[in-house]
């Protein structure tokens, strides 16, 4: 499932392939959506998703404000939007839509991990 809300005019960040964004245990104070490239979501040294563009990840840390339980390594040169905390309660309070569809990812995701136990 895609975010759409983020989208090319937004203020992104480059990444190159092979930078780590976050590990596994580092504070979460960011999500990040992607609008070029892709970046693979690793837990516990194995791959466990790549998230291409259109896609968020690091969401989680800001749901629950807890450690990463993941790291992200960027799988191509990608653009990153960083939306903190700040803006993502904002977008939480103010765009029903995008709680929607973020609780949609994160039931997804969920699936596609129970599946694969």
């Amino acid at each position: 499932m895609k975010i759409n809300l983020f989208n090319k005019d937004a203020q992104a960040e480059r990444f190159p392939a092979g930078q780590v964004v976050f590990r596994e245990g580092d504070r979460g104070d960011h999500m990040f959506a992607v609008i070029k490239g892709a970046v693979d979501i690793i837990i516990n040294g194995k791959m466990v998703e790549t998230v291409e563009a259109g896609g968020v990840f690091g969401e989680m840390a800001l749901v629950e404000d807890q450690p990463r339980v993941a790291s992200a390594v960027v799988r191509s040169d990608a653009e990153l939007v960083l939306v903190d905390r700040k803006c993502f309660m904002f977008l939480v309070q103010q765009t029903p839509y995008f709680s929607l569809q973020l609780m949609a990812i994160i039931a997804e995701r969920l699936r596609r991990m129970n599946e694969k136990l």
